[in-house]
């Protein structure tokens, strides 16, 4: 039987509205586009913090809203609300929207983040890839996170695909062949493959122990991912005070308990076994893996710094020491290691695609807001594969 390929009845175009005002004044033609939903998988809740921090630290102006209550399944993602004392409070409406965004150093760029769509996946694809052909983007880089048996002693590793050779060569920790339940970027990068735009994407290896609870360092391992494949320079400051402390509360533990330490000195044997000449390349290499040099790294730098400083010293006086996302929500979770709890990570395959349970991070909400739950360490993860560290019909 021929293969009958699937084209949605309903105009893609008609389920968002974009901003007249600003595409009358300002050309977004050839920009990077960089993408990221929350509601699959996101271990460590990378995504809601990546976005979280791009939103509350970078200048955003919307440039296409998506119709919501089209894409989402409010039942089985409900939105969270407040009950203070007797009456109801910040109810957190999911969205999803293209932003234009500018970097630390004043670099545009387009920002796709929100709720993943529970329907119309082809529809909004499509509407996706019109907005990509529209403004000739010239690369799209998204992030997504997934449980991987390592240890969180290690670099941050990440699984690089795409259709950039140069983008994904000897930055990959972990490949293989297996079929994973697919998210909306999965499909959206093998669309954007097929009408051959550049694409990248970076999944960032979580400790499956702490793949429940936010996970700091591993959103600043995303941000900086999607930072070097984009030119981009993006804000960290945050989440890297926020990781300090975390980790801080990790070693705490690990150190306080005998399994512990077992379980995670077996995690970093079989990283350390595996990373055995397995050298990545630097994320600030260039074409032909050449380091820039020391001049063109010094003036980078001072810009950057000398853009930081107006910032730095108005926020100072706000803003204590040791704040960060957690910090600014009343203070850092902790962060609980449990060696005794039940977990089954030691598969590569489940590993690779977060398994039905894991991709249900989020599930039950439709909000950005990450979950409370204690994150879990157990013997039987130590035995996985280790891995290294066409405009709209209205307007907004």
């Amino acid at each position: 039987m021929k293969d009958i390929r699937y084209t949605p009845f309903l105009s893609p175009e008609s389920l968002y509205a974009v901003n007249d005002v600003l595409l009358e004044s300002e050309d977004l033609r050839g920009l990077n586009l960089v993408m990221g939903f929350t509601g699959f998988s996101d271990a460590g809740h990378v995504v809601t913090q990546l976005a979280g921090e791009l939103v509350d630290e970078l200048d955003a102006e919307p440039v296409a809203l998506f119709d919501i209550d089209q894409l989402l399944d409010y039942r089985s993602r409900r939105p969270r609300i407040t009950f203070e004392q007797d009456h109801l409070t910040n109810y957190r409406q999911p969205k999803l929207g293209l932003y234009r965004m500018l970097d630390s150093m004043g670099q545009p760029f387009l920002f796709l983040t929100g709720n993943e769509p529970d329907l119309q996946w082809e529809r909004f694809t499509l509407a996706v890839l019109g907005l990509v052909e529209r403004f000739d983007v010239n690369l799209v880089a998204w992030v997504h996170s997934i449980p991987m048996p390592v240890p969180h002693t290690r670099p941050i590793g990440a699984t690089v695909h795409g259709n950039r050779p140069d983008l994904i060569e000897g930055i990959s920790a972990w490949r293989s062949t297996v079929d994973i339940p697919s998210a909306i970027g999965h499909l959206l990068e093998y669309r954007l493959a097929e009408a051959g735009r550049n694409v990248v994407g970076y999944a960032i290896h979580v400790p499956h122990y702490l793949s429940d609870a936010e996970y700091p360092p591993a959103a600043v391992a995303g941000l900086e991912f999607i930072g070097a494949a984009a030119s981009l320079m993006l804000p960290s400051e945050r989440l890297r005070e926020a990781g300090r402390i975390v980790e801080r509360q990790i070693a705490e533990q690990t150190e306080g308990s005998a399994d512990v330490a077992a379980v995670v000195g077996n995690l970093e044997k079989q990283y350390d076994e595996h990373a055995h000449g397995n050298a990545r390349r630097s994320l600030l290499a260039g074409e032909n893996d050449e380091l820039p040099g020391a001049d063109e790294l010094g003036a980078a730098v001072e810009a950057y710094l000398a853009s930081r400083d107006n910032a730095a010293e108005e926020s100072a006086a706000t803003t204590p020491a040791d704040s960060g996302r957690d910090a600014a929500r009343g203070g850092p979770r902790d962060t609980a290691v449990d060696p005794h709890s039940s977990s089954d990570s030691s598969s590569d395959s489940s590993a690779a695609n977060g398994s039905d349970s894991s991709a249900a991070n989020g599930s039950d909400s439709a909000s950005d807001s990450p979950s409370d739950s204690a994150s879990d360490l157990d013997d039987g993860g130590a035995g996985g594969a280790a891995g290294g560290g066409s405009a709209g019909g209205s307007t907004v």
